[in-house]
């Protein structure tokens, strides 16, 4: 089962390393690897949240995630997308920019920090709603229910999630933005700020609401295909698994690969600190993102998330504190180092607080007259 759904990953860390040390030698081996633990350790989050998505679909887009996602977030996210942010910040054809990157790194990376405000005020709103819509649901199962309850109660007020996140934005664009360049006498990055929020909240609204109708639709969908099914059956002409799969799916799949995408902002970013050779980062980030997705599937095909209910959760905060660091990176400079530990100890501690919700659950079990409550059990 490990080898099964790893085995991929193994295969990319064995050929990308063997590359690394083709193209640059031992040191650039070692940046590879550490590039790929940066990547792993700053999108742990992505994989639980990605896996409670992925389990509402089908083994065949489950199968397209880990093939054509990857591409789409190894050569998208990780190769072609530095690029096209220094292509469209310098005003450069992309070629020339591709160019740029193997002839004068230096100017390539500060071409990049430069585009780095209209970035992280994209990804920030994007992550920053989708925290935002989580911790405003009413849930049967709360983690930390003494802020949970007040903040399902709030959530009941239509629009909330997309008026405190304009606010914040806002506050961004008029705070961070400003004082982060009228020091270096740079033009007022304001408006750069502004409008790439609005942008990230409108992807947001359009992806997470075309997958959120299709899930709606997504029972009505699977009885069509298991007629169709059975037609084709009859008839001897199968459908293709395309169709199979359903529109619900394919939406869902954009929800997905969008939510990538807004996660590998800081991965991308802090991976300049590291190295401003593109080759040497599209290899650490590209094997980081395939143990993300693998990580993903296993966590579904395991059933983890069941077993541990808590872990949604604390990806989620996860997500809310790298929405905030992305927004506060527009003036300060963060380490990747805090960035990382951040996601790794919300998860850690949702985790833990799974594991001893389950044994107050067994020990209820064993003995019937306990009248101790879930929320209790959990710690908070």
């Amino acid at each position: 089962m490990l080898l099964k759904t790893f085995g991929w990953s193994f295969a990319v860390t064995a050929l990308g390393l063997v590359a690394a040390v083709f193209y640059g030698g031992w040191t650039a081996f070692g940046i590879v690897a550490i590039l790929s633990v940066l990547e792993i350790s700053l999108s742990f989050d992505n994989a639980v949240v990605n896996a409670g998505i992925l389990k509402k679909m089908n083994a065949f887009w489950q199968k397209i995630f880990l093939t054509v996602g990857v591409l789409i977030a190894v050569f998208g996210m990780r190769l072609v997308f530095p690029v096209v942010i220094v292509a469209i910040s310098a005003k450069m054809g992309p070629i020339e920019a591709v160019d740029l990157a193997f002839s004068d790194k230096d100017r390539y990376e500060q071409l990049v920090t430069d585009a780095h405000p209209a970035i992280a005020a994209f990804g920030g709103m994007f992550l920053l709603m989708i925290f935002l819509d989580f911790i405003f649901e009413d849930r049967d199962i709360k983690w930390l229910g003494w802020l949970e309850r007040p903040l399902a109660k709030l959530g009941k007020v239509d629009m909330l999630s997309v008026c405190i996140a304009l606010v914040v934005l806002l506050v961004s664009a008029m705070t961070f933005a400003t004082q982060a360049h009228l020091h270096a006498g740079h033009a007022d990055k304001a408006e750069t700020v502004l409008l790439s929020g609005i942008a990230g909240l409108i992807t947001y609204m359009v992806v997470g609401g075309l997958s959120g109708y299709f899930e709606d639709k997504l029972e009505e969908e699977e009885e069509r295909e298991h007629e169709a099914e059975e037609e084709a059956e009859r008839t001897g002409k199968p459908k293709s698994a395309v169709v199979l799969a359903g529109k619900a799916a394919f939406f869902m799949f954009l929800y997905l690969e969008v939510l990538d995408a807004s996660f590998s902002f800081d991965g991308v970013i802090g991976a300049f600190a590291i190295t401003n050779d593109i080759v040497l980062m599209a290899l650490g980030l590209g094997i980081g993102a395939m143990y993300v997705r693998s990580l993903t599937v296993y966590l579904v095909r395991q059933g983890t998330l069941d077993d541990y209910v808590y872990l949604e959760h604390g990806a989620h905060y996860a997500i809310g504190a790298l929405a905030v660091i992305l927004l506060v990176t527009i003036q300060y400079q963060i380490s990747e180092l805090i960035t990382g530990s951040i996601g790794v100890i919300l998860i850690g501690w949702s985790f833990w607080s799974s594991v001893r919700r389950n044994r107050a659950l067994a020990a209820a079990e064993g003995n019937p007259g306990s009248d101790e409550k879930t929320e209790v059990s959990s710690g908070v």
